[in-house]
């Protein structure tokens, strides 16, 4: 079976990820989706994302698009820049799978595409139309390096520059294209960073599924280095890994309510597979279950209407109703 929508983007393997089929994806989203001011582009750190990378570019500016090529960059951050923008996206990642497949993520201006927009890319695919009006068209790529900062900026903005102040962190840096923005958000709040784990190669984590040999290694960096707790992320940097003083790895669904009840959200929308706590807890006056898969949750986020939602996985993926 070849490449085909999941819980999140287009994923396959990377032998069967071609020039054709990249473009043809790429072709059928300008087409039926709103493209705003163009299109940007970021990747993680797979070996083969630049050269999928510069295919999407390609076909979009075949499409007489403006691009930006974003470079290696998390997905929170390439989403937010080209929100700013007013503008589409699409991420080259595999998130959390082997480094043998890869995927697509795709961007709306106003946020992450929705099951509705899939069917439609998908019904798209080996038409010839124009793209969606509104674009600025264009045949240049631009580079824009300064993703990166203005994510990290927007946490230090939000909770300001002491916020960890008197914390020693450790940062599992494996091959997350987060790690060095992570080590970055940390700094600039006032904690001490210890990097832990860098890696050459591409390590899939799975941050709903922490493998045992990981755990392990977690709990020992955790006492080795005398650490308030390890933070970490999947490849593409929009799922979140963390633990405790002791290493222990903190279940995402978790993460997801305790960060609900900061923000003092009224409603949550979260999957079926998330555990009952958020019902238990009593903090919030509407819980909205869906079917897993970040599409789902957004939808179910819609049609919560004008009120302060936020949603959740158990992976750790959260996401802002604004």
């Amino acid at each position: 079976m070849g490449p085909k929508f999941g819980t999140s983007g287009l994923r396959g393997l990377v032998t069967e990820l071609t020039a054709d089929l990249i473009e043809a994806h790429v072709r059928a989203f300008a087409q039926v989706c709103p493209m705003g001011t163009g299109l940007w582009v970021g990747r993680d750190l797979r070996a083969s994302s630049p050269d999928l990378a510069q295919t999407v570019l390609r076909a979009a500016r075949g499409m007489g698009l403006a691009t930006v090529d974003c470079g290696a960059v998390p997905t929170p951050a390439l989403a937010l820049a080209s929100m700013r923008a007013g503008a589409a996206a699409v991420m080259v990642t595999g998130s959390h799978i082997p480094a043998d497949r890869n995927g697509l993520k795709f961007y709306l201006p106003h946020g992450e595409i929705t099951k509705a927009d899939e069917t439609a890319i998908l019904a798209a695919l080996g038409t010839d139309g124009p793209a969606t009006p509104g674009h600025a068209p264009g045949p240049q790529t631009f580079l824009e390096p300064d993703c990166g900062a203005q994510w990290v900026a927007r946490y230090v903005a939000a909770f300001g520059a002491d916020v960890l102040a008197g914390l020693r962190l450790g940062v599992w840096s494996h091959s997350a294209v987060s790690r060095d923005l992570l080590l970055d958000v940390i700094r600039a709040m006032g904690a001490e960073a210890v990097e832990l784990g860098r890696s050459d190669q591409f390590i899939p984590i799975d941050t709903e599924a922490v493998a045992a040999t990981a755990r392990t290694q977690l709990a020992v960096w955790a006492a080795e280095h005398r650490l308030d707790a390890i933070l970490s992320t999947d490849g593409d940097g929009d799922r979140p890994l963390l633990t405790d003083a002791a290493g222990q790895v903190i279940a995402g669904d978790v993460l997801g309510q305790i960060t609900a009840a900061i923000l003092q959200a009224n409603v949550v929308v979260t999957p079926v597979s998330s555990n009952t706590g958020v019902e238990a807890s009593g903090r919030f006056a509407t819980v909205i279950r869906t079917r897993i898969g970040s599409p789902f949750v957004i939808a179910g986020m819609e049609q919560a209407g004008p009120v302060k939602v936020v949603g959740y996985e158990a992976n750790g993926g959260f996401l802002l109703g604004f």
